[in-house]
């Protein structure tokens, strides 16, 4: 048995990657025979043996804690807990998640080495038996996933160290097992060295998250082999090469034994190949290579928009022609090369309609099950996607099977990031040697998968020569794949030279990666491997990006970030559940809400903007050519497929109801050509005040394995250019009746009465048969819930910093002037003037006063003592033991948070200020010591008032409402906004309905929510469903639910009464308009979904107008095209109650 105190602190050592761990290699299996091979079931075979299941678990705060001699076979663990493998534990009752961004969760002071006391170890045992049927042969312990680094013994003898905690970790443990049962007991340190080079932007989770197996091998094997396919120069004709890597375990040389290798279609035949076999030479305890080739004539090719993959599988047989082991692999002819400053595919350049995908799942963290892959893979092929970024590690093997299957390009990633302390390990020689092992080991695992196109050196960590070395290494084992790493960008001579084969950015905006793509100085492809930040409601102007890479060949596409938000569930005290995001655990420290940055929810429901990015990336595009004849192009973007494979139908719709339809002829239009069709539509008898839609749809004429027959794949909607005949329905007028009194004015007509406030200018009743149609009048409304990319912090646009500075979050409407007038057609005029001001009681701390704050923490972070930091505290008053965290990276916000709360803040400027001062006096950079000293000068007084918000909004508006003995009410409102505001979030109006009128129908863009710059996804039509369903559950609460592009909307209970807004005159402008059981405070208060306060009324926003969404969290911000500009408007509405049975279609069109 091994003395654990004598094993070392690998995890604290650098240059120590791995003990006694194998060779990387393919992922393989060993199997009896050729026909368990092609099934290629590595679970199913004979020769593996899972160990995933219930494990015994002890838990401790660091490794010293742990349990002394725990993984002796004689060891009693019959009272500790078991856990489930694969698992992490913090989702177990241990320890709890940390989500990090950039910062590191644990303090790099002491870099290379992580913390001694704070260092969370987990003990795992397992008693496991061993087949009868293995004897003799060898046997190997494989963990495919381990987070960060473990131990590893077998019947209490040391077998290894290994870090790297995306890819496997293997073991020969043969000369450990004996008969019967055996023990099997691992040591994991939720840090290590490692944990410098995987501070990816994810949850620190810990522990054995992927599976777990034994897998056995004759004494001589084949411990891995490599296989390459390169065509002709007219990429007809294929060669098969084959390099198989055979290792002697036994005593005995090798003479007479021979490597056969055959290779099968998709149906199980053989297909007839010469120069597959050849004989076999191992020395005793060595490994030889045997290389196979063969030509193969005119083999269907893989790509993504057609997978086909072969089998090859290959037997190795002793001297007497028995068969010693099979193993296999799927095939996909293909080849990837640069030509032209273009990633090439089989001889044409590709576009990759990418995303980047971390491993997450709402209740198992990392532990990623088959059954979800498969549900993002058909996802994303469902919405046009075709790539995939391994951000920004390796993933599960199995995944990777699924992309060759499935048919999407992967751009497979090393697990390497060092965001929080770039450059440095790029540059530090006690780290080439862990570099280079993670980019080794990543191209022996995945070299055989078809669909892996693109090795990536990792991400954010900088540039060295640890890039280069691995990067070296690649391009000479491995010269059929191009490099990645977009780091290289930041340093003009390594994107030059040989480390990278193409140019990579993060996060461009159109005009810059515009720049990158026409740039002739670097000849080299352009990929923007993160673009289009989607957090939360965002994804703003993607049309404009694929509008630059359809004029700029170079620009080859890009990953959007990214896939899925890494929520976690939790519940509140009451059993609510809600994902929860940094913080949510007391993990210290966090990046909060970050992790939620995804096209779909933990749960697999799909974003509204997955919507768009179906649109943008469609395989075939419609465009009107002549509408007046009916005559549409259409383009095939496919690099390979014609268009056989889909099915061409049109309609043409007017109010929602499709008055014609049909079926068009099946096109065989080649990839990248373009049809004029006519579609055969009878003219049509156009009817006042009503718009005609044709529509053409691109459908799956058979289904895949992605989607049934009538998937739809591409869609294009045009207006017709008809003119209608006859007039209009007019409104006959009615005499409307006045009451005034001192503080009302109420007005009655045909059915209705309608009262006016004198004090608000605000309409306070408005009843219809009997039953109030309002609980409150309309109000001008500017503010939004703040969306994620509203509340960006840093960057140009800083839009919700810059909107509460102004004090559009605390406008208080104040009426000015009520006036009425009875006009002589028998209406009614009320006028109104408002004053909209922000309300200071409801004010706190300007934004530059929160943004020196945070100067303030981050100042105490890196430039005070751990002693003068815990004086600066007891100078305060404040329990230096007391402030959350266990370090002062952590205790440094919180001290500034705590002064905040205590309305503390300038008493925490000006003694820190003080200490600073004393400490480094003009040693401190200028840039800090200028933020603090100009403030800490002034008297106390003077200070707060410096800290305390200057707002700047005014809002004058004139309302012009318009009454009629009908019951229409037509608005007319004009806005004025004071000088040197910002962006601003809408202008429009908020009202609150009774909630009873909870079936919302509109006539616009939908069914899902749009905005100004995300609306190409959603078509033109009349929608209907309850309030409830247009809120969007967005994990941190903000605007939602937006329709965009209404004609009119109508708010009506079970009987088809209730309210009609339309814009006015009809269709000019069209209207943004909302309705949620939450308020807009409610929305902008709450943090996440559980604290939101559902409301029996409903909250209405019809608006002139909304601010787009755009990137800003992580990138640009809203396009100048797409900002609501602070300017003056002219906004008119239409108001009128519907009776039971009335039809808002045709009410719709009436003219007053």
């Amino acid at each position: 048995m091994t003395d654990i105190h004598l094993i070392p602190e690998d995890w604290q050592d650098p240059l120590v990657v791995s003990r006694n761990k194998e060779p990387g290699h393919a992922t393989l299996m060993v199997y009896p025979d050729v026909a368990t091979a092609l099934a290629g079931d590595r679970a199913a075979s004979p020769y593996r043996k899972t160990l995933n299941g219930q494990w015994k678990f002890a838990f401790a705060a660091n490794p010293a804690s742990a349990p002394d001699g725990f993984y002796a076979a004689d060891y009693d663990v019959s009272d500790w807990a078991e856990i489930a493998v694969p698992g992490n534990w913090q989702l177990q009752g241990y320890d709890k998640p940390i989500y990090c961004n950039v910062q590191y969760p644990f303090p790099t002071d002491a870099y290379p080495r992580v913390p001694d006391d704070d260092n969370p170890t987990g003990c795992y045992r397992l008693a496991f038996t061993v087949p009868a049927e293995w004897d003799g042969r060898q046997v190997f312990l494989t963990f495919e996933g381990v987070d960060s680094a473990f131990h590893l013994w077998v019947n209490g003898e040391f077998v290894g160290y290994s870090e790297d905690n995306h890819l496997p970790a293997e073991f020969n443990v043969t000369r450990y097992l004996r008969a019967g049962e055996n023990s099997v007991a691992l040591r994991v340190y939720r840090w290590s060295t490692g944990a410098y080079m995987e501070d990816q932007d994810y949850w620190r989770l810990s522990g054995i998250y992927r599976d777990v197996y034994l897998w056995s091998t004759p004494l001589v094997h084949v411990r891995d082999f490599a296989v390459r396919t390169t065509f002709d120069t007219i990429y007809r004709d294929a060669q098969l090469a084959v390099i198989a890597k055979i290792r002697n375990y036994g005593a005995a040389e090798t003479g007479g034994y021979a490597l056969e290798a055959k290779l099968y279609d998709a149906e199980g035949r053989e297909v007839a190949l010469a120069g597959l076999r050849a004989p076999v030479y191992a020395d005793p305890n060595q490994e030889t290579a045997v290389h196979l080739a063969a030509d193969v004539a005119a083999p269907r090719q893989w790509s993504d928009e057609d997978p086909y993959l072969y089998t090859l599988v290959l037997t190795l047989t002793d001297r007497r022609g028995a068969v010693l082991e099979t193993e296999s692999c799927r095939v996909g002819f293909r080849q990837v090369e640069i030509k032209n400053a273009q990633i090439h595919v089989n001889g044409k350049p590709v576009v990759f309609k990418g995303v980047n995908r971390h491993e997450h799942e709402e209740d198992n963290g990392h532990a990623i099950s088959v059954e979800s892959m498969i549900k993002d893979i058909l996802l994303m092929k469902q919405f046009n996607f075709n790539a995939v970024r391994t951000c920004h590690y390796p993933d599960d093997p199995r995944w990777y099977e699924l992309c060759d299957q499935y048919g999407l390009y992967l751009m497979d990633e090393a697990n390497i990031e060092t965001h929080g302390i770039e450059p440095r390990p790029a540059n530090d020689p006690a780290f080439t040697a862990a570099f280079v092992d993670r980019g080794v080991r990543m191209v022996e695992r995945d070299k055989n998968y078809p669909s892996v196109i693109i090795w990536s050196l990792g991400n954010e960590s900088g540039y060295g020569p640890n890039h280069a070395a691995m990067s070296g290494w690649m391009r000479d084992y491995d010269p059929t794949r191009p490099i990645h790493y977009e780091g290289t960008i930041h340093y003009p001579e390594a994107l030059a030279g040989p480390v990278v084969d193409m140019v990579s950015t993060m996060y461009p905006t159109i005009e810059r990666i515009t720049e990158l793509a026409t740039d002739e100085r670097i000849h080299k492809p352009v990929i923007m491997c993160e673009y289009a930040h989607s957090m939360g409601n965002s994804t703003g102007n993607l049309q404009e990006y694929w509008e630059v890479a359809e004029r700029h060949p170079r620009l080859q596409g890009g990953f959007i970030w990214d896939w899925v938000d890494q929520g976690l569930t939790k519940h509140t005290a009451d059993g609510v559940p809600y994902y929860a995001y940094g913080g949510d655990f007391g993990d210290l420290p966090n990046d909060q809400s970050f992790c939620c940055n995804g096209l779909i929810w933990p749960n697999r429901e799909v974003h509204p903007a997955m919507y768009e990015m179906k649109k943008v990336q469609e395989p075939v595009k419609v465009t009107a050519v002549d509408l007046a004849r009916g005559i549409v192009r259409v383009t095939n973007k496919h690099k390979f497929a014609d268009l056989s494979r889909y099915a061409f139908g049109w309609t043409v719709s007017a109010d929602g109801q499709v008055l014609q339809s049909g079926a068009l002829p099946q096109l065989g239009t080649p990839a990248g050509q373009s049809v004029d069709l006519t579609i055969p539509f009878a003219p049509v008898q156009a009817a006042p005040g009503t718009e005609y839609w044709l529509e053409v749809n691109v459908t799956l004429a058979a289904a895949t394995p992605w989607a049934e027959a009538g998937h739809e794949v591409a869609f294009g909607q045009f207006k017709l250019p008809v003119t209608a005949e006859g007039e209009p329905t007019r409104v006959q007028p009615r005499r409307v009746m006045i009451e005034e009194t001192a503080a009302a004015i109420v007005l009655e007509g045909d059915g209705f009465t309608l009262a006016f406030d004198r004090a608000t200018g605000r309409i306070a009743s408005w009843r219809v048969a009997g039953r109030d149609l309002l609980s409150k009048g309309p109000a001008l409304q500017i503010w939004r819930a703040p969306t994620e990319n509203d509340l960006n912090t840093w960057g140009r646009e800083r839009a919700a910093i810059h909107w509460r500075e102004a004090g559009l979050h605390i406008l208080d409407e104040r009426a000015e002037s009520v006036q009425v007038t009875p006009l002589r057609s028998g209406a009614v005029r009320v006028d109104v003037r408002t004053l909209s001001l922000p309300d200071p009681a409801r004010g706190g701390y300007s934004e530059q006063a929160v943004a020196l704050f945070g100067h303030a923490g981050m100042m105490m972070n890196n430039f005070l003592t751990e002693d003068a930091f815990r004086a600066l505290c007891a100078q305060l008053g404040v329990d230096y033991a007391a402030l959350p965290g266990g370090w002062r990276q952590v205790k440094g916000p919180a001290l500034a948070q705590l002064m905040i709360e205590q309305d503390r803040a300038a008493d925490l400027i000006k003694t820190l200020h003080a200490a600073l001062d004393e400490a480094w006096g003009d040693g401190l950079p200028a840039l800090l010591r200028d933020a603090l000293a100009g403030y800490a000068a002034l008297p106390t007084e003077q200070l707060r008032a410096a800290l305390a918000p200057h707002y700047t909004a005014r809002f004058a508006a004139a309302y012009a409402w318009t009454i009629y003995g009908s019951g229409d009410v037509l608005l007319h409102l004009h806005v004025a906004p004071s000088e040197g505001l910002p962006q601003l979030p809408r202008i429009g109006v908020e009202l609150e309905l009774p909630p009873a009128y909870d079936t919302f129908t509109w006539y616009g863009r939908g069914p899902h929510e749009a905005y100004a710059d995300r609306k190409e996804g959603a078509r033109i039509g009349v929608y209907s469903g309850s309030v409830d369903e247009q809120y969007v559950p967005y994990i941190m609460p903000e605007e939602n639910g937006n329709k965009i592009d209404v004609r009119w909307a109508a708010f009506t209970d079970a009987d088809g009464a209730g309210l009609l807004a339309v814009g006015y005159p009809a269709h000019a402008p069209n209207l943004n308009v909302s309705a949620h059981h939450y308020t807009v405070e409610n929305l902008t208060e709450a943090r996440h979904t559980s604290e939101l306060v559902r409301r029996a009324e409903i909250t209405v926003h019809l608006d002139y107008a909304q601010s787009g969404l755009g990137n800003g969290s992580c990138g640009p911000g809203v396009r100048p095209e797409y900002i609501l500009k602070p300017e003056p408007i002219d906004f008119r509405l239409r108001l009128r109650p519907l009776a039971a049975g009335e039809s808002p279609v045709d009410v719709s069109k009436e003219v007053i």
